[in-house]
């Protein structure tokens, strides 16, 4: 079985996450031709591959633990509680699609304005496309995963109305 549609958003959350930090953490930095120190491939603003490396570690440790809220998830008996882990899933997808929207729109920008003359053999070019590039591909993975964990949250909605109206003792 494929999971359910929040586990397979979570699984590419988890290979975004990794390309955007790894892509930054590899080749985001680049040597200084006059001496051995290291600057951003992101004209030159170490806050860009801070940002970017931040947010994506994070954003993996994020999707680790609501993969193990996923599998520990049908356990739940309790609707109410139930009903508050759906709650945390809509919060935190929301969250993040946020930071990854300003993540995409910061690493874009620098990106943008940097100087041709601060990186003239293109080194760690690809790298740095592949972090704005899987940096928008967050924004609507996580983005839909909030939206589905609505779904789910209406239909928990249901249940419990439905299971407050006519309980399994009344049935004969």
């Amino acid at each position: 079985e494929g999971g359910s549609g929040e586990e397979v958003f979570r699984r590419r959350w988890l290979v975004f996450s990794i390309v955007v930090f790894g892509s930054i953490v590899n080749e985001g930095y680049l040597n200084n031709n006059s001496g051995g120190e290291k600057f951003c491939i992101y004209n030159r603003n170490p806050s860009a591959c801070s940002y970017g490396v931040a947010v994506g570690v994070l954003a993996f440790l994020t999707c680790l633990l609501y993969l193990a809220l996923d599998v520990y998830f049908p356990q739940i008996s309790s609707v109410k509680d139930r009903k508050k882990a759906v709650l945390s899933d809509i919060g935190v997808s929301a969250f993040w699609a946020f930071l990854w929207f300003v993540g995409f729109c910061f690493l874009a920008n620098q990106w943008q304005v940097s100087k041709p003359k601060d990186n003239p053999m293109n080194e760690g070019t690809d790298a740095a496309r592949a972090a704005i590039t899987f940096s928008f591909f967050s924004i609507f993975t996580w983005s839909l995963t909030a939206a589905l964990a609505v779904r789910r949250f209406k239909d928990l909605t249901f249940q419990e109305e439905y299971s407050t109206l006519f309980p399994a003792s009344a049935q004969p």
